[in-house]
């Protein structure tokens, strides 16, 4: 079973308790503006270690390898903390809906795993390079960001529950709260590790961060700190996830195309333009939605279009539907007006707006040990870089 472990935390401190302007999301949904104005909020912004740029002489990697080494150097602004220990992170946010949310788990160092293992995959991922974050973990020795992994065990939620004022706090852009309280009481650190360790745990986010920690153990070898990967593991229940869907933006329709093209394996009908209730909207009609500058349409997927998809999800389904569509370009995009947007600004012909995975599926499909479609989900908010890092050095 899955191998957790406390770790020796690497953080902005110890008086720093407001990291509002020394985080940053998650290097993979950085643009180049943002990180200009994360470098521009705070000269201590990790978003200089998780995307650094070439300094002098120096390639990139060198550089974040240099900073790091700076700033926690006496009087940097961080500093090793005195043991090991879990980290509980909690997020508050608004969903899409406005409907107040809240994610609670803990950060730890989770064991690297061959595959087949009981660390599974739930998506099939589409390919990214990752040679870029194994040369960013060669140089500067160093987890920057975790993982996600949703545990299949029941209590995790509560064996990591916290009591006082959090040790660290911050804000980021997006409004999302984010809270970490360091816990190091060996009967609470044993009973996190047991709870993780009963049952299989699957990658929401981050399987090629966790791929590259896989090749960095080859180069190592096994025995060392480089057998485990900074994750933020979290239940896998309904009330501790809010899981947003993909939606589908296409371009080079057919000239004439209309939404009847699609009638072979949806009902197709008129409806109301889409608003922030969309998504409950279409999960209550049991239907996607197609956007067009033209109009809006339901698509309620015929019973053919069920029996042809691997799996009862509206990823599966359009695996179907967009493999028939030949010359047709698909491009992926999470929020319902961000992609409605798309196609009002005429960056794309079309939007199909569809219904998110929910918890019992993921933990259906994750139970089979199988995979579902890539975009499926989309877990959100992402955990922020800066809470606390995980210096492979300091854990020898």
């Amino acid at each position: 079973m899955p191998r957790f472990d406390p770790f020796v935390g690497l953080r902005y401190g110890p008086d720093a308790t407001d990291l509002s302007g020394v985080i940053c999301p998650p290097y993979d949904v950085i643009d180049e503006a943002q990180r200009r104005a994360l470098e521009a909020e705070h000269e201590a912004n990790c978003v200089r270690l998780e995307l650094p740029q070439p300094s002098g002489e120096h390639d990139r990697y060198r550089a974040a390898a240099d900073l790091l080494r700076h700033w926690r150097a006496p009087g940097g602004p961080l500093a090793v903390d005195d043991g090991p220990a879990f980290y509980v992170y909690r997020m508050g946010f608004r969903d899409e809906a406005g409907r107040p949310r809240q994610t609670t788990g803990v950060l730890g160092a989770l064991g690297i795993e061959a595959p087949g293992g009981d660390v599974l995959p739930h998506e099939r991922t589409t390919p990214k390079d990752k040679q870029d974050r194994l040369d960013l973990l060669r140089a500067t020795r160093t987890n920057l960001s975790p993982i996600w992994g949703l545990s299949l065990a029941r209590g995790l939620t509560q064996a990591c529950e916290p009591a006082g004022p959090p040790d660290a706090r911050a804000t980021d852009m997006g409004g999302v709260h984010h809270r970490l309280w360091r816990i190091a009481s060996p009967g609470v650190v044993s009973a996190i590790a047991d709870t993780v360790a009963s049952a299989p745990l699957v990658i929401a986010d981050g399987h090629h961060r966790y791929e590259v920690g896989q090749a960095y153990q080859g180069e190592q070898g096994t025995g060392g700190p480089q057998d485990a990967i900074l994750a933020l593991v979290v239940e896998l229940a309904a009330d501790q996830l809010f899981v947003a869907p993909i939606h589908r933006l296409l371009s080079g329709l057919p000239a004439g195309w209309s939404p009847e093209a699609l009638s072979e394996w949806f009902e197709v009908s008129p409806t109301t333009a889409p608003d922030g209730g969309i998504v409950d909207q279409l999960v209550s009609a049991g239907g996607m939605a197609l956007v067009m500058r033209s109009g809006t349409w339901l698509l309620r997927p015929r019973p053919a279009l069920d029996e042809a998809a691997e799996m009862a999800l509206d990823s599966s389904r359009l695996e179907v539907v967009l493999a028939a569509m030949r010359g047709v370009a698909v491009r992926y995009q999470h929020g319902w007006s961000t992609a409605v947007g798309a196609v009002a600004n005429e960056d794309a012909e079309a939007a199909i707006l569809v219904r998110p995975a929910t918890v019992e599926q993921i933990a259906e499909v994750a139970r089979r040990r199988e995979r579902m479609p890539p975009k499926t989900t989309f877990f959100t908010p992402k955990p922020a870089t800066g809470m606390v890092f995980r210096a492979l050095d300091d854990q020898c």
